[in-house]
């Protein structure tokens, strides 16, 4: 009995010291998980609101023929040849003429002329008549009347013969130019010319309610276009509407962008990011790498070898970066590839 005792006792102490033995070895043996690690530093970070819309031209003009005339298509003095659709123009460049006999012969323009020169005439000789005693103020009234007078039928005379004249209003870029043969009449009201100021774009935007209150006037936004992804262009907020619409909980903002290229042309759909908070030296760190459990958001450093749990506060984001304002310090080594079964004190191999 006392021989079966020992032997039972003897097992006992071998189990467990074989049981201690092969926890030792399984600490030592716990598998390193392979990660990345980054420097923590500063950068620059923006939050950003994104909308898409399409363009249209800051300045925009049809012109149409306000008498009947002859048709007389001008030349362009940079090219040398008629105008066409794509030629710049400058403010008040005869584009067009419209040749009308009937109107020059109506407006009798150098007989307004001369009656303009007679009446003014008279009428400074009736005020130095007056200041003598030569004549009555009636008389001075009415000379200045009928001096009044032929200016305001000389000043109409002009404004008739400027209908036959097709100039440009603005500087812009002709974008549609009816053809008409030479020297035929055309009617009233006939489609001339449009013309078009795209070196500054307008762009209206609907924007989700959730961002009312967030977008002000001057703020800027980043323009891109699919059809130029490595070119960006500044917009500023113009207008912004002081309320929201209640069928679509949206609200409408106002957008000048700037495009000293033409990249963008009226008619082009872009995407806009309104920058609406901005910080030019802060820590900030990829928002994928951010976890959460019950008692937050946690990131991984590296502290002795392991895996140390940081709890973080954060601040500014957008879709790529976000700002920690609490919980990581310039230098710490941030954990970015192989956090994801990571654990506080977990082992780990640091590899590229």
């Amino acid at each position: 009995m006392k021989t079966r005792y020992v032997s039972l006792m003897i097992g006992l102490g071998a189990l467990f010291v074989f049981s201690c033995g092969q926890e030792g070895q399984d600490a030592d043996t716990q598998i390193a998980v392979p990660v990345s690690v980054e420097e923590v530093q500063t950068r620059s970070i923006q939050e950003f609101i994104s909308a898409t819309g399409t363009v249209r031209a800051s300045k925009e003009a049809a012109l149409t023929s306000r008498i009947n005339g002859y048709y007389e298509l001008q030349t362009n003095p940079r090219t040398g040849k008629p105008y066409k659709t794509g030629d710049r123009v400058k403010k008040d460049e005869l584009i067009i003429k419209l040749d009308s006999p009937e109107t020059i012969n109506n407006v009798k323009i150098e007989s307004q002329k001369l009656n303009l020169d007679i009446s003014q005439r008279e009428y400074e000789k009736q005020q130095t008549l007056y200041e003598k005693g030569g004549v009555t103020l009636r008389e001075l009234v009415d000379s200045e009347r009928a001096f009044r007078d032929a200016q305001y039928s000389y000043n109409n005379a002009l404004l008739e013969l400027q209908k036959m004249e097709i100039r440009a209003p603005f500087d812009g870029m002709i974008t549609e130019l009816p053809y008409y043969t030479l020297q035929v009449q055309t009617g009233l009201e006939k489609p001339m010319v449009t013309i078009m100021d795209y070196g500054r774009l307008y762009l209206d935007l609907d924007l989700s309610g959730n961002s009312f209150g967030r977008v002000r006037e001057s703020q800027s936004a980043r323009i891109t276009n699919y059809s130029f992804p490595d070119d960006t262009l500044t917009g500023t907020i113009t207008q912004v509407a002081p309320a929201i619409q209640p069928a679509t909980r949206s609200f409408r903002v106002g957008m000048m962008i700037d495009n000293p290229n033409l990249l963008l042309r009226p008619g082009m759909f872009v995407k806009s990011e309104i920058i609406i908070a901005a910080q030019d030296s802060t820590i900030a760190i990829p928002k994928h790498i951010i976890q959460s459990n019950n008692r937050g958001r946690i990131v991984y450093v590296v502290e002795k070898g392991a895996a140390s749990e940081r709890m973080i506060q954060t601040g500014i984001e957008n879709p790529d970066f976000i700002e920690i304002t609490e919980g990581l310090n310039l230098g710490d080594r941030l954990v970015i590839k192989g956090f994801e079964t990571l654990s506080n004190r977990s082992k780990i191999k640091i590899v590229r």
